[in-house]
């Protein structure tokens, strides 16, 4: 399961030195200094390295999105060594063996920074949002190591400028801020993320769950996705460590995605003899192995079978290249057909079976097009039996694919689905605000939903809609709320006290939409404060109760967003409270004792009074057990507050 990340990172030296050994192990013992090497050239040489090696890595843009800004935060601050380097490399006497030695040193810390940054960006997108904590320790090692080596500086022997030596020194200052600092995770791709792989959550297999998932993480086309599957055999075949369980997690969220494009999944991993397909021999719309492989005008090449239905299907385009094809004709690839079946019989691979399909035709699409128009018509009938069944009827076609999200705005529904909602009927405002969730899962309906002032009637329903529409209220407010600018409206509005009212005392459904609402809204430091006027604090602490509702974690995240507020602390800060995250840390599940770490560190960090209260509960012998047990998280948090219970025994 993934847990939401909200809080900002102990330092954690001890993950952190972990991992600087994984880092840096394939690093040669070529490297140390001798006397040989002690000369301009040598000099010359290394500065020019790692000068070309921070160009290289400014020319880079396309990181994964889960890892981007940290990326681009490190990529600035390695910036800041070039006129370092370039005083150096403008140094005109004998170079001292010191200064050869601090140059090797700085030169290990950036390549250890480009390996992790090209494995942001080539790497498997999937695997990089699943264990986005252990990359996150990466750049802190990076950071630690960085700082280290820079602090140690030889200025008086490099002879270097004032106003260079103030930019190197102020830089240690940032690396030391940022070993200390994790930004918030995009907290909706965190939920989303705890659902699918969660073997207990119904909504695991949730298509919009899946379809917005796809969107965070840029896998909706089939280039996207081969280039996934490709990066994910690698990931596999290089990181023999890599437990069978996350491998199972990425390969099943990868075949979910690849389900959304109507491909029907056969492995391209051999799982017998675990041998890795060549990529070339996989189709780009399937990204399956081919049988009969076909060459269209651009000279790509496709399964028959793929590329006829998408011909099939209306397009005129290469689905990789984008281009418009000149004509549809269709080649054998007999020469490629030829290299796979000689590569299967030489690795004993059996092809697998494919399951015959039905086609889609032009004429069903056009079908598509012309009910929705339809529907949109009636949603403004003067027949309230009309309207309640057109709305009903686009409820489903939203919630059935991408394409009809699209196909429903540009035909115009949006503006009268809004006005829908204020409608005094129970049946329709329920149907047309479930439609606005559905839709809503476009990036693009959001802000349309959004310019439409559709926000104050949602709440509306939220206040006073019947069950289901009220809970599809608080998850449409969720959806919307991802643009930031949302966030402040609802909490303008007055959103956040009818979600607390639901949060306490609708159903089960009702509770979790409820507080993946009030998650998100949170992030925005004013409706922190809204949620603690508007008494979420009481409604959190009964959740941390109800063991049975499997929504421990989830509480404790958000309580760890808002004991970062002064009224949260106090108003959180109880000894009961104490007493419970306590609890947790002793036998709690591994999560459990992650979350509760995290917030009795939150809370410790800013009131030492916390930290004393824990102990009369116990809670040292069992931190101690989570350093060697725990989660890595749960390890860094339980390591600080180690630090933290000695420094105010010191006091």
């Amino acid at each position: 399961m993934v847990v939401m990340d909200v809080d900002e990172e102990a330092s954690g030296d001890g993950a952190e030195n972990i991992e600087e050994a994984v880092v840096t192990a394939e690093e040669s013992t070529n490297d140390e200094v001798t006397d040989e090497e002690v000369g301009g050239d040598v000099k010359d040489d290394l500065v020019s390295e790692i000068i070309t090696t921070i160009e290289f890595l400014d020319q880079i843009s396309d990181y994964r999105r889960t890892q981007q800004k940290e990326c681009f935060n490190l990529v600035r601050r390695l910036k800041i060594l070039i006129p370092f380097m370039d005083e150096i490399r403008g140094f005109e006497f004998s170079f001292p063996e010191c200064c050869m030695h601090f140059l090797h040193r700085l030169r290990k810390v950036i390549l250890a920074a480009r390996k992790l940054l090209e494995t942001c960006n080539n790497g498997s997108k999937i695997f990089l949002a699943l264990d986005s904590e252990l990359i996150m320790t990466r750049f802190h090692s990076v950071y630690e190591k960085l700082n280290r080596v820079l602090v140690k500086t030889p200025f008086d022997e490099l002879k270097v400028s004032d106003e260079v030596k103030d930019e190197v020194v102020s830089l240690c200052k940032q690396l030391k801020r940022a070993r200390r600092r994790t930004d918030t995770q995009d907290i909706e791709l965190a939920v989303d993320m705890m659902v699918v792989f969660s073997k207990t959550d119904p909504r695991n297999a949730d298509s919009p769950i899946i379809e917005r998932l796809a969107k965070k993480l840029e896998l909706q086309t089939m280039e996207d996705l081969k280039t996934e599957t490709i990066a994910i055999k690698t990931l596999i075949q290089e990181k023999g460590g890599l437990s069978i369980e996350t491998q199972q997690h990425i390969i099943e969220l990868l075949n979910k995605f690849k389900k959304l494009q109507g491909v029907d999944y056969e492995p391209v991993i051999n799982e017998s003899t675990s041998i890795i397909l060549p990529h070339e021999f996989l189709c780009p719309i399937t990204l399956e192995i081919m049988q009969d492989p076909v060459i269209i005008a651009t000279g790509q090449t496709y399964e028959k079978e793929s590329i006829q239905k998408w011909f099939d299907a209306g397009h005129k385009t290469c689905p990789k290249t984008r281009q418009t094809l000149d004509h549809l004709s269709l080649a054998p690839n007999y020469a490629l057909k030829n290299i796979i079946l000689q590569w299967c019989e030489k690795n004993n691979f059996k092809i697998p079976e494919k399951e015959t399909s039905s086609l889609h035709s032009e004429d069903d699409s056009e079908e598509q097009k012309d009910e929705i128009s339809l529907l949109v018509e009636a949603l403004s009938s003067s027949q309230l039996e009309e309207q309640r069944e057109s709305v009903k009827q686009m409820r489903l076609l939203a919630r059935e694919n991408p394409e009809n999200r699209v196909l429903i705005a540009n035909a115009g529904a949006i503006p009268l689905l809004v006005q829908l909602l204020s409608y005094p009927d129970s049946g329709i405002q329920e149907n047309a605000v479930t439609t606005v969730l559905n839709l809503s899962i476009d990036e693009t309906n959001k802000q349309l939903i959004s310019n439409e002032g559709a926000i104050p009637n949602i709440i509306e329903i939220l206040q006073n809609g019947n069950r289901e529409a009220r809970e599809n209220s608080a998850a449409a407010l969720f959806s919307l709320s991802m643009l930031d600018e949302n966030k402040v409206t609802i909490g303008l509005s007055n959103g956040i006290p009818p979600l607390v009212e639901l949060l306490q005392h609708g159903t089960s459904r009702g509770k979790k939409d409820a507080l993946t609402a009030l998650f998100n809204l949170s992030l925005n430091s004013a409706n922190k404060g809204r949620a603690i006027d508007a008494g979420i604090v009481q409604p959190l602490l009964q959740l941390l109760k109800d063991r049975n509702l499997g929504m421990i974690d989830e509480a404790l995240s958000i309580l760890l967003l808002l004991v970062s507020h002064p009224e949260g602390r106090q108003a959180i800060g109880q000894l009961s409270f104490i007493e419970t995250l306590v609890d947790f840390i002793r036998q709690g599940t591994p999560k459990n004792k992650e979350c509760a770490a995290s917030v009795l560190l939150e809370l410790g960090s800013n009131n030492s009074s916390f930290i004393l209260a824990a102990l009369q509960f116990g809670v040292y012998e069992h931190l101690v057990e989570i350093t060697s047990s725990g989660t890595n998280r749960a390890q860094r948090k339980a390591n600080a507050l180690i630090q933290l219970i000695s420094k105010s025994e010191q006091i």
